[in-house]
């Protein structure tokens, strides 16, 4: 089962394929299956080209894991992931010479 813990949508500034990118949606990520659960933080950028545009691309995606174990969704470690979200798409965005304004959300919260 996947589940989106968390995920919001920011303004950013990042350029792949040759298409400017003015949008990002960061999020947070659980995977559980037999006993096993794996949480990834994942942003994608996408053009944003009007206020109401949030179509996705697949083609500037970037995702790393960073839990995996035996055990089960727990409140207390999705809320430490999430407090160490920002930086560590930060340092996916650096590789691609990409940006997330934090302090631009460009809607509220979902939470999952």
């Amino acid at each position: 089962m996947t589940v989106n813990v968390w995920e919001r949508y920011y303004a950013a500034k990042a350029e792949k394929n040759g298409v400017p990118r003015r949008g990002a949606l960061v999020m947070l990520i659980a995977e559980s299956e037999a006993g096993r659960i794996r949480y990834e933080a994942a942003v994608s950028f996408f053009p944003h080209k009007e206020e109401d545009d949030f179509a996705v691309s697949y083609d500037a995606y970037l995702s790393s894991v960073l839990y995996e174990g035996t055990g089960r969704r727990s409140k207390k470690r999705e809320g430490a992931l999430l407090a160490g979200l920002p930086a560590e798409i930060d340092r996916l965005s650096a590789g691609i010479g990409a940006q997330v304004f934090w302090d631009r959300p460009l809607c509220e919260e979902r939470r999952g």
